[in-house]
């Protein structure tokens, strides 16, 4: 009975896009997994998977393979687009699930390439012998064979847009949708809020460079902290030398800008190569000329 139904569904083209989607989706999918695996031996001694590498993850493939394209003809990434495979040899257009013979070789192209592949390379690698180099030389003929035809009928899947990898086109397996596809309904009350939220993004991107950030902080702090009348005299210069204006910490190579308050050298030389308007914090004055404090600081008054 269920076969009897599952041959009367209809077939529902798959979008390129969707086929694309799903290939990306299954990379996914096998390096989390890869990752969530290798994590378990984090604390063993390093490379202790480094020699048995091809055959644990053709071991992790196969699983997925068992609970995927061998029970609901479709991988992990078809099934969350709502897609499954095809077996696209039968002459009716029914839908036809795959045949037995069909998830096998899919197994042995995907799996047992990939690990012949990665196998041949680590045996062949430091072979130095004549006919190891010819098997070598061969293996790379044909990997470099299978991936020109890979180009190929992806071109030709770009064109048709069926069949996007070779295997599918070996084994006559198509992507088709499970059910039908209802109508999108948009939600433009979604789409406009987030075209607001674009443009008021880009906005900021393109203001926030043209505000003085640092100068409008000194200028709040200067509001908040009231000067009191100060006088330019040498006493009063000598009682605000012991603290940088700017960063707060014992002057380092003290400097003044023509104001009773002394900064560190690099604090005021690098703010006003920022900002060539750059006024006091604590007066407000404006930068006229660096000068180094000629008042000498005893290294006693440091524990005053």
């Amino acid at each position: 009975m269920a076969s009897s139904i599952g041959n009367e569904k209809s077939v529902n083209p798959v979008l390129r896009i969707s086929q694309l989607d799903a290939l990306e989706l299954n990379k996914a999918l096998e390096q989390l997994v890869w990752s969530q695996f290798t994590s378990c031996f984090h604390g063993f001694k390093p490379g202790v998977l480094a020699h048995f590498e091809p055959e644990v993850k053709a071991f992790l493939c196969l699983i997925l393979w068992k609970f995927t394209i061998y029970s609901k003809n479709a991988t992990v990434g078809q099934t969350i687009l709502n897609i499954q495979y095809k077996n696209n040899l039968s002459q009716t257009d029914k839908y036809q699930p795959l045949s037995k013979h069909q998830k096998l070789w899919y197994l042995i192209f995907t799996v047992g390439g990939r690990w012949l592949e990665e196998r041949c390379y680590d045996l062949f690698s430091n072979r130095q012998q004549q006919s190891f180099c010819k098997i070598k030389s061969y293996i790379s003929f044909g990997s470099g064979l299978l991936k020109l035809c890979g180009l190929i009928n992806f071109l030709i899947f770009l064109r048709k847009g069926t069949f996007a990898t070779l295997t599918e086109r070996i084994l006559g397996i198509r992507s088709v949708f499970c059910k039908p596809q209802s109508v999108r309904q948009i939600g433009f009350e979604y789409m406009n809020r987030e075209l607001l939220w674009h443009g008021f993004a880009e906005f900021l991107i393109y203001l926030l460079p043209l505000i003085n950030v640092q100068k409008l902080k000194l200028k709040i702090s200067s509001w908040c902290l009231p000067i009191v009348g100060l006088s330019n005299s040498e006493n009063t210069l000598a009682a605000h030398c012991r603290e940088c204006s700017l960063c707060g910490e014992w002057p380092t190579m003290p400097h003044t800008i023509g104001c009773p308050h002394v900064f560190c050298y690099y604090c005021i030389k690098s703010n006003f190569l920022f900002d060539m308007y750059f006024t006091c914090p604590k007066c407000g004055s404006e930068v006229h000329s660096l000068q180094p404090l000629k008042y000498k600081i005893e290294m006693t008054e440091l524990r005053v």
